[in-house]
């Protein structure tokens, strides 16, 4: 208690001290509970530590993680001898009607064991049977908890009730357990996969596979078990029309099986890494700051240690008492620091991106508790063993002969201040850079053009006519020319056009491409390009500039005319310039009809601004013989409309009921702007940015308080020398000059080693940045120099107050 009595009686130096380390350990406990809820933390599912995602490689097609496909699902689970059960699963959406008005949900496909091998219970009813996985089998869906809270207000009744969704009837047969969550995935509704047996083909990698391994099966006996069955799955379905077995065997496909949290985790795993040691960095610079203060508060009992060493107390004594004060400083220093703490978790979870997983499991638990207790220990330990070493070692009356009022300040006492600022500085310019380095790649993304002009103006909402209403592709696809023509009667409307996918909204896919002047070679893969489909006015309301020829028109699509648009890299690739690829033909398979080039347009980012723009084929919404369908009509379609009263709460709901007078059964969904796509496509940009500056921000702060405090407390031990100097004839400017200098002198010190230690450090986020490389002279140059100007302005108000010393009053106090 005594310890507790005597930090009270110094309230200025404890309330700076605690502040100090509540914002380090704060920060730092933060961040550490989202890598604990992300990282660290088992996934919520029954022995997380045997389930793995089932991917593939292709040697030949320079692919390092491809989807698996319903061969590869058949084989592995029927002749595989590693996985308890392996299943495929994709996400979607469907139209549900008849139960209040239309609406577009999200939904989860999944194979029958998929979810038994999860190790997850139904809340209420069961799971699939392998007979609903069989095309033909019975329709039924599994509701999730809160889609069945919200619709059927939880009765139990809801198991055996019925519900239409994409015009087909599935019965209720379950409910998912309340927090059940898979891969991220937002779904109200499960729905079975059903495979036709005698239609698969090798091919078709278009779903994602999760597998749970059988007891003490490791990742390289799965993946060598995966590598063993691959050639079994070529051999064991026949191949797409128009393509062999070879094709095939010469992309040389390959095994690789990873863990599924690291599936989920994905690239978020670098950046919270990076930004725990970024805020670690903080931490130690806080420590620093309180060694600081440390020693000016074991330098003022100096004398009071010295005469208990002399009157026979032990320097282990005197170390114990010093050590004890500073581990309870950082005990004290956790508690508040837990409150800063919480309010970041808040802010970090509101911030954060959408691609940030795990989200809802981020919290302040134990092992989040634990972590603040060592990291406060260890806070206390760092800054309190300064002091120990420096005074407890202290020669025996060496503290009472330094006590004298006439004798100078020890050089080796503000030789470890100078160290401890230097060390600060350092750190700081390693922040200051990495947070430098985001804006630049901030800035880099913001000047990238994503393909399309003002996405403020751009309204987009997911539309599709239902097949269980309309069952004709030729009176649906008419519909949805009606509906684009009542929407762009709205006031304010100025063009509105559909797409299968709108650009970064994550919906793209991709299939082979075919071009009559580029004969694919014996046994050669064909190159997968991204499809889009698309009806006239779809890049008029995106704002993507027509590069050469012309837009589809209406008459094209209700002519069925053989037409296509592409790309503007699509068509330098294939043929130099976007005028030589005019009236070029290509197709989506070898024996498909040719359809003739007739427009290139500007590039789309579709995999976000800091990725390259995929090679894009636009199709018509509706064609004759497209993908074995006599007559392929695209029905889930995306609407891009632009207007100059998006930001207005009443264009939507003119928007759906302009939808509904044509259809009363489509639902309306994910109604957004492209701008939010748009922000969304640089969220992790974003959040990596901000938190740096903040982390670079703190850094600053306690760099520039701990230059200030160093030429402060040394103009108060030199005031006899300042007025001396200033008797004898010295200037203002001069005394002014002196300290500055060694401010200066530290700053320049410590942003020598801060930049060597950059350049080393930050080839580490090498991966986050876009446009700039990881030792950028702008980035270094500017944060030397604004350090150096802080430092500067840090060192200017005690340098003023020691031109400021009397003389006179001076001498006459010795």
């Amino acid at each position: 208690m005594h310890l507790l009595r005597r930090l009270l009686r110094a309230p200025g130096f404890t309330s700076v001290t605690l502040i100090t380390l509540a914002l380090g350990i704060g920060a730092n406990t933060a961040i550490f509970s989202v890598v604990e809820g992300i990282l660290l933390k088992p996934l919520p599912f029954r022995e997380p530590d045997r389930l793995v995602g089932v991917w593939h490689t292709s040697a030949k097609m320079n692919l390092k993680k491809f989807n698996a496909s319903p061969a590869t699902y058949l084989t592995y689970r029927e002749q595989g001898s590693v996985f308890e059960d392996i299943g495929l699963w994709t996400g979607g959406s469907v139209g549900v009607t008849k139960l209040s008005q239309p609406e577009q949900v999200p939904c989860l496909y999944v194979t029958d064991g998929t979810l038994p091998l999860l190790g997850v219970q139904p809340e209420r009813g069961r799971f699939f049977t392998k007979e609903e996985a069989v095309s033909g089998g019975p329709r039924t869906t599994v509701l999730a908890w809160g889609y069945w809270q919200r619709r059927f207000a939880g009765s139990p009744s809801a198991i055996g009730k019925h519900i239409v969704a994409d015009g087909e009837d599935y019965e209720i047969v379950g409910i998912l357990p309340r927090n059940f969550r898979f891969m991220e995935q937002k779904a109200d509704l499960v729905l079975p996969l059903q495979f036709n047996r005698a239609k698969i083909v090798v091919g078709n990698f278009s779903y994602q596979a999760v597998a749970r391994l059988k007891p003490g099966v490791t990742l390289q006996q799965a993946n060598a078990d995966v590598a063993r069955l691959i050639p079994l799955s070529l051999h064991s379905f026949p191949p797409p029309p128009g393509f062999s077995i070879k094709v095939f065997e010469d992309a040389k496909l390959g095994p690789n099986v990873t863990w599924l949290k690291d599936d989920l985790v994905g690239e978020i795993r670098d950046v919270l890494w990076i930004l725990l040691g970024t805020l670690a960095a903080v931490l130690l610079i806080a420590c620093a700051n309180v060694a600081n203060l440390l020693l000016v508060r074991a330098e003022g009992r100096q004398h009071e240690l010295a005469i208990r060493m002399a009157l026979g107390a032990g320097r282990g004594s005197i170390a114990r008492e010093l050590l004890s004060e500073s581990m309870l400083l950082g005990l004290m220093g956790g508690v508040p620091g837990l409150g800063v703490a919480f309010l970041a978790i808040r802010m970090l979870v509101a911030i954060g991106p959408d691609s940030l997983p795990r989200l809802g499991e981020i919290s302040i638990d134990l092992p989040v508790l634990l972590f603040t207790l060592v990291v406060s220990l260890t806070a206390g330990l760092l800054f309190g063993l300064l002091p120990v070493f420096r005074y407890a070692g202290s020669r025996l009356g060496e503290g009472l002969r330094e006590s004298g009022r006439a004798l100078s300040h020890s050089r080796s006492r503000i030789r470890a201040r100078n160290v401890l600022v230097v060390f600060q500085v350092a750190l700081a310019v390693v922040l200051l850079v990495s947070s430098g380095l985001m804006i630049r790649t901030f800035t880099a993304l913001r000047g990238v053009n994503p393909g399309f002009t003002k996405p403020a103006e751009i309204l987009t909402m997911r539309v599709a006519v239902p097949e269980g209403d309309v069952k004709e592709p030729a009176r649906a696809f008419r519909m949805d020319n009606d509906m684009l023509e009542k929407i762009s009667r709205i006031p304010g409307v100025s063009a509105a056009g559909m797409t299968s996918s709108l650009t970064m909204d994550g919906n793209h896919s991709g299939d082979v491409l075919f071009a009559e002047d580029h004969p694919v070679t014996e046994g050669v893969l064909p190159a997968v390009r991204n499809f889009k489909f698309a009806s006239p006015g779809y890049f008029s309301s995106m704002g993507i500039g027509l590069v050469a020829g012309r837009d589809m028109t209406w008459t094209d699509l209700y002519n069925f005319r053989p037409v296509a648009v592409i790309s503007e890299n699509l068509a330098r690739e294939y043929w130099r310039s976007p005028s030589a690829a005019l009236g070029k033909r290509i197709r989506e398979g070898s024996k498909s009809e040719w359809r003739e080039v007739i427009g290139v347009v500007a590039d789309e980012r579709d995999e976000g601004v800091e990725k390259p723009a995929p090679k894009t084929i636009y199709w018509p919404m509706m064609m004759k013989n497209f993908w074995n369908n006599e007559t392929f009509l695209r029905r889930d379609m995306a609407l891009a409309i632009r207007s100059s009263r998006t930001g207005s709460a009443t264009l939507p709901e003119q928007v759906r009921q302009a939808v509904w007078a044509v259809s009363p059964n489509s639902p309306v969904a994910e109604v957004r702007t492209m701008d939010e796509l748009y922000r969304k496509s640089m969220a992790r940009t974003s959040f990596t940015l901000v938190m740096l500056s903040i982390a670079g921000a703190m850094a600053l702060l306690l760099g520039l308080v701990g230059i200030y405090g160093v030429i402060a407390y040394t103009v108060a031990q030199r005031r006899r020398e300042i007025g001396i100097r200033m008797a004898l004839g010295a200037r203002q400017q001069a005394v002014s000059a002196l300290f500055m200098r060694h401010g200066l002198a530290l700053a320049a010190v410590g942003v020598a080693f801060g930049l060597a230690a950059a350049a080393g450090l930050t080839r580490l986020m090498s991966s986050l940045l876009f446009g700039v490389g990881a030792v950028d002279l702008t980035t270094y140059s500017l944060v030397a120099a604004g350090l150096t100007a802080a430092v500067l302005v840090a060192s200017y108000i005690p340098a003023r107050r020691a031109a400021s010393v009397d003389p006179m009053e001076t001498l006459r106090s010795e």
